[in-house]
């Protein structure tokens, strides 16, 4: 870290750094040799419990799943197993477990670890809300749900310590990016049996990834090291990263600007005021990306209960004025939750800016005019000053067209996640990035039993037209059945609101720093980003 290099007016950066850090100017003992700004404060690093796509990353770099995201194309690629056999009938994945894996305490990493670290992901008692992307495999929902008390059952099976078998109810085309994902990476078994809920904190953590925790300080940084012993630690680019907690968007800003940090992840850690300016430079780096900004509605709750009040709440929403006037970085208004950049994939027409018929429907639901409905509250989190400006806009859009009062209730991030996961909200801003390149990463969400739904909407017709998409073989009749499916989501049911397609925003200086490259998932595995000599 460049400590004391540049100043900015009579405020030395040292300075700045001691106030945000709590360091003295001496700062660490080894710098760094990538300082990445990550966003909030880690919820977790436990695979099994994170949610957002910081925590994500950070959980990435320490724990390596069967697969790994290409650092390039973000595809899919061989990560702790070295290769896999598909059985004709897309049923049966065999993957072979490299007999160089290793965990950062150098034991060797089986088969078994991988089926522990599975079936932990589907124990009731783990509350993984990521378990059902796991439901593909045969009896993997009966015993997370409770149904079937026997693991055994479930179809993982290993035979000796390189072999891991996974038995599927239908082929499933995304199945090999499920398994790079953080929350289905292995994990230390002895570790987790010893220590219980506190694994994390008892030093050293076996890891099996490219880099092993060195320290973790709230509020300050996560330090991570170059693990020797990953099976392909001769291309880890770096030996000490360090990953600050900033969610205040001036702030990351001020450190990049002088030179305190490399990189900053994240469209919201741009000062909204100075997009358009910003992203004219070239270290400013603007893609189209497979995320979606919507509002949750809590459809347990009287008057959400009713598809008149979510339908006409949706239709008073001028979202071309909020793209414009708010966000302003290339954002795509959504009336549709799946972005449209996916190959092969054409979202049906959702409910568009009509505040007439939005009266109408308010009227109907027995609120003419908004008369007699109660207060509503709408929740945010604190990442971002665009959640808040947000919030104001729908506020007053709500009231001018609707007659609707709404309180707004702005909440620390972690805080903000436990009341959207209990269900403690009436209305809330919520996003979505895709995991994978196809519909189903964004529909599956909305499933019945899905943990990630969090907005009590249950609805069969849309589980069977998902569960008969993801074992349709014909593609064109498949897109036609998760068209259908996404109609109900956004046009019927209406448990959400979409309100624009993300357009993605990194800044670094690429004569600087390299290994990072474009894609619309925003994956960028550590392992390949590093400092370039000048």
């Amino acid at each position: 870290m460049r400590i004391g290099a540049v100043r900015i007016g009579e405020i030395s950066v040292c300075w700045v750094l001691a106030v945000f850090l709590g360091l003295g100017c001496g700062g660490l003992q080894e710098p760094a040799d990538l300082v990445i700004i990550n966003g909030p404060e880690p919820e977790s690093l436990d695979p099994a419990m994170i949610t957002s796509q910081s925590d994500g990353r950070v959980v990435l770099a320490l724990f390596e799943g069967l697969t790994r995201f290409n650092a390039s194309s973000a595809d899919p690629e061989p990560g702790i197993a070295a290769s896999w056999h598909i059985s004709d009938d897309g049923l049966v994945y065999t993957f072979q477990i490299r007999p160089e894996a290793a965990w950062s305490t150098s034991e060797p990493i089986t088969a078994k670890d991988v089926l522990y670290s599975w079936r932990r992901i589907l124990e009731p008692a783990t509350a993984c809300e990521y378990a059902g992307l796991l439901f593909c495999i045969r009896n993997a929902r009966e015993y997370a749900t409770g149904h079937l008390k026997d693991p055994e059952q479930i179809g993982l099976s290993v035979s000796g310590d390189h072999s891991f078998r996974v038995e599927l109810l239908e082929p499933t085309a995304y199945f090999l990016d499920i398994c790079a994902l953080p929350n289905f990476a292995v994990v230390p078994r002895r570790a987790i049996e010893e220590s219980r809920d506190r694994w994390l904190m008892k030093a050293p953590v076996p890891a099996s990834g490219a880099f092993s925790l060195d320290s973790w300080r709230l509020n300050d940084r996560i330090r991570l090291r170059r693990n020797p012993h990953y099976w392909d630690a001769a291309n880890t680019r770096s030996d000490r990263v360090d990953l600050l907690p900033c969610s205040n968007a001036n702030t990351a800003l001020n450190l990049y600007e002088t030179g305190a940090v490399d990189i900053v992840w994240d469209k919201e850690l741009a000062p909204s005021e100075l997009v358009d300016l910003l992203v004219t430079r070239p270290d400013f780096h603007r893609f189209d990306t497979l995320g979606t900004y919507f509002i949750r509605l809590n459809v347990t709750r009287v008057p959400f209960d009713d598809v008149r009040v979510r339908q006409a709440l949706a239709m008073a929403i001028d979202k071309k004025l909020i793209v414009e006037k708010i966000t302003r970085g290339g954002e795509r208004v959504a009336d549709q939750f799946v972005p449209p950049i996916l190959p092969g994939y054409h979202s049906p027409p959702g409910l568009a800016y009509d505040p007439e018929k939005a009266r109408e429907l308010l009227a109907e639901a027995g609120f003419p005019g908004g008369q007699d409905f109660p207060p509503m509250e709408y929740m945010y989190n604190n990442t971002g000053k665009n959640h808040e400006r947000i919030a104001v806009e729908l506020r007053a859009m709500w009231g001018r067209e609707l007659g609707v009062s709404v309180n707004l209730r702005k909440l620390e991030s972690k805080v903000y996640l436990r009341a959207q996961a209990l269900r403690e909200y009436d209305a809330c801003r919520s996003s979505w990035i895709g995991d994978y390149s196809d519909p189903n990463t964004f529909l599956e969400v909305f499933l019945s039993d899905s943990g990630n739904n969090r907005t009590g909407w249950k609805e069969p017709r849309y589980d069977k037209l998902l569960r008969q998409a993801n074992g349709e073989p014909d593609p064109v009749r498949r897109e036609e059945l998760l068209r259908s499916a996404e109609s109900i989501l956004i046009r019927e049911a209406v448990p959400i609101i979409p309100l624009y397609i993300y357009s993605g925003l990194e800044y670094y200086d690429g004569t600087r720093v390299g290994g990072i490259h474009s894609n619309s998932r925003g994956e960028h595995p550590l392992r390949a980003i590093h400092r370039l000599r000048q």
